[in-house]
């Protein structure tokens, strides 16, 4: 079972994102519009979304719409405004004893996966994403030291508001400190249950709790994975085994021994790391962000990509996750 994986760097909407955006737009907009035409929202309701909620997004958005060929259905896919439900099972670390980082596991859908990391700086702020829904983020971290990551929170309710990939968008494009990621989380509407976990390059962390039919809760704890507290999806919880990785995560966290260096190593293992693809979500890959040095790791078992703000190097890879995330033949890093 092969991945592809690219980093590329385009600091103004060009030529590389709309290549990307051609060979994966097809699938999203029979995604987006399932359901029909008539459900999800019109354009104006989208445009006027974004303006209310997210208005420095909006010269993006139109510069996107345009490269990937303008029309309606481009306009309203591109907004991720009440888009179809999704999920995806993760698991996040926000390790502030010293210089700190976020560390994250990415679990998923191996055909639904972009497989994109962008260095781009569309409003101006330098932002390195793993890239989701075409132009949303899946993790990331900007020039000013935030970095934030994304997990499913664990309910099936679906409300209105903005899918998750384009908020995680947002906070990286205009916010400077966790402080200010938390406001903005707080005043965007979310379209279902999702868990955010935020650090700046001061140490300053927090793990904040969407969901469309609840107020915005924001809590101290360091780790997260796909439940909000309490499970409130038992089968969801058995499969994904959120329990168990949340315990994991914890044992982590507290371990006087564990150091920063090796963090990553305990990420590459289970029960943190899935191979699961076949039955269920496995492991697409592992992020590290540190903030303090501007610097992002990309890992597999057999694999490391190392990239940053002073020195980002175009590359891709092949990982076959069905051999443990072996390196295949003619893959660089």
């Amino acid at each position: 079972m092969d991945l592809h994986f690219a980093a590329l760097e385009e600091l103004r909407p060009g030529s590389a994102w709309a290549e990307h955006c051609a060979r994966v737009a097809p699938a999203y907009e029979r995604w987006y519009f399932a359901e029909g035409d008539a459900a999800r929202p019109s354009y104006l309701a989208c445009g006027a979304a974004l303006r209310a909620y997210m208005p420095e997004l909006l010269p993006v958005w139109n510069e996107l719409v345009e490269l990937a060929g303008g029309g309606d259905r481009v306009a309203r896919m591109l907004s991720l405004y009440r888009p179809p439900a999704f999920m995806a099972g993760c698991s996040q670390l926000l390790w502030s004893r010293g210089a700190p980082a976020l560390v994250r596991n990415y679990d998923y859908e191996v055909d639904r996966c972009e497989g994109l990391v962008l260095h781009s700086a569309w409003t101006g702020t330098g932002v390195i994403a793993s890239i989701d829904s075409l132009w949303g983020a899946l993790d990331g971290m900007n020039e000013h030291g935030v970095a934030v990551s994304l997990a499913f929170g664990g309910r099936k309710v679906v409300g209105d508001g903005f899918g998750i990939p384009l908020i995680l968008r947002y906070v990286l494009e205009t916010c400077t400190s966790t402080a200010e990621a938390v406001a903005a989380l707080s005043r965007v509407p979310c379209h279902m249950c999702y868990t955010v976990g935020v650090i700046d390059r001061g140490g300053a962390f927090a793990t904040v709790f969407l969901n469309p039919d609840r107020a915005v809760s924001v809590v101290a704890d360091a780790v997260a994975t796909n439940h909000q507290g309490v499970v409130e999806w038992p089968a969801h919880a058995e499969i994904t085994q959120t329990v168990e990785r949340q315990a994991e995560l914890l044992r982590v966290l507290h371990d006087p021994s564990q150091q920063l260096e090796t963090l990553v190593e305990r990420f590459l293992v289970g029960p943190l790391y899935s191979h699961e693809h076949e039955r269920r979500s496995g492991t697409l890959y592992t992020a590290a962000y540190y903030p303090a040095r501007g610097d992002v790791e990309l890992h597999w078992p057999s694999v490391t990509w190392r990239l940053s703000f002073r020195h980002f190097c175009a590359q891709s890879m092949q990982v076959d996750l069905g051999t443990r995330g072996d390196r295949l033949p003619g893959a660089h890093a």
